[in-house]
């Protein structure tokens, strides 16, 4: 049986070193088939071309700031996703030698693999970021990929994220910067404009392309729309059709029927979902389930009161700060009787075995139901 801990005695060794939380294990090995997840997360593919490993990986899991820590990456990798991503780590960060800055890019046990998405906007900052995560995460890291795509003003403000869109020759330079010193493949995401008018996306992914780039993300959205609207699919067809290099679909995929809808409409070699995934880590193997014509899982009560304990035992023996977990509950419980006062008994909830007593009510109010 597992007992509660609270984040302090979950933390087992200091930020920035490579380390195995053999918790993590257990906890996967416990809780995840209960879920119906995944007790064993299966590496990015290494053989083939990265088109060819892209399209057997297919729904990856998109870097989200504040969301997609290692607790996080390790749920959705349960759930099939192919690959999953670091938070934007800042190539500034490393610069200075931040270790809060490392322990987002350390993977941790279990992860078998990480793609490490880098922001900054300076080319010898980005190479010395390149070859410093080649030599720390050795072959746990599956790819480098550049944030030319986010569009928060205190991102573009510096000259960052989607303000790249407006430098070409700039990204360009930051593009070859990494592929000198990266020991694996550099993406990049990008959206699709600055602000509304012409697309910018096929000009500029051809820059990139040039530059080196081995695959580009397209975010269907303007940076200037942030995250209101409609994500704009035809733009990632237009990319597609403008380069050679695998594509990789982003925008508005909130369900295993809409990530299938993309790759199909759009042809890309791959789909990166985001906020689909709150709450939802069974979103990547139900979207091969739809590409084989089949239903989408549909997750029991029991199933997602199941994978919200499992996620929450993941922070804690990641040493993740349990106030995430607050966010986890609105997310898992959405849809289910009563979900508004759950959410509300969430909020109170800061000791580990305070989340675990209300899994185990809900559980009890489950199956009394």
């Amino acid at each position: 049986m597992m007992h509660g801990l609270n984040i302090e005695d979950s933390r087992r060794k200091a930020p920035g070193s490579l380390c195995d939380d053999p918790a993590a294990s257990e906890v996967l090995a416990a809780l995840a088939r209960g879920a119906g997840l995944s007790d064993a997360l299966e590496r990015f593919p290494r053989a083939g071309t990265l088109r060819e490993r892209l399209e057997r990986a297919r729904y990856l899991m998109a870097p989200m700031a504040g969301v997609s820590d290692a607790a996080y990456r390790m749920m959705a990798r349960a759930g099939g996703a192919g690959l999953a991503y670091s938070e934007m780590v800042s190539v500034a960060g490393i610069h200075y030698e931040g270790e809060k800055t490392w322990d987002l890019v350390i993977p941790r046990d279990p992860e078998p693999d990480l793609a490490v998405q880098l922001f900054g906007s300076k080319p010898d900052q980005f190479r010395e970021a390149a070859a410093q995560v080649s030599e720390r995460l050795g072959d746990r890291l599956a790819l480098i990929d550049i944030n030319m795509a986010c569009p928060v003003p205190k991102v573009t403000k510096k000259g960052e994220g989607s303000a790249l869109l407006d430098e070409p020759e700039l990204a360009a330079d930051i593009v070859r910067a990494c592929v000198r010193e990266a020991s694996v493949p550099v993406t990049c995401k990008i959206r699709r404009s600055r602000r509304p008018g012409p697309e910018q996306a096929p000009d500029f992914a051809r820059a990139l392309e040039q530059a080196g780039a081995s695959a580009v993300a397209v975010h269907g959205r303007c940076a200037s729309q942030l995250y209101r609207g409609e994500a704009d699919w035809s733009v990632v067809r237009h990319v597609v059709d403008a380069v050679s290099i695998p594509i990789i679909g982003s925008g508005d995929v909130l369900s295993a029927e809409s990530a299938s809808r993309m790759r199909a409409e759009t042809g890309a070699s791959a789909v990166m979902v985001a906020r689909g995934t709150y709450g939802n880590p069974w979103i990547f193997g139900s979207a091969r389930l739809v590409d084989a014509g089949k239903p989408p899982k549909e997750p029991s009560a029991l199933e997602r009161i199941s994978a919200f304990e499992c996620h929450v035992r993941l922070l804690a023996a990641t040493g993740a700060h349990l106030a995430r977990a607050r966010s986890l509950a609105g997310w898992y419980f959405k849809g289910m009787p009563h979900a508004a006062a759950w959410r509300n008994n969430a909020m109170s909830c800061v000791l580990l075995e305070d989340f675990l007593k209300l899994a185990r009510d809900l559980r009890l109010r489950a199956l009394e139901g």
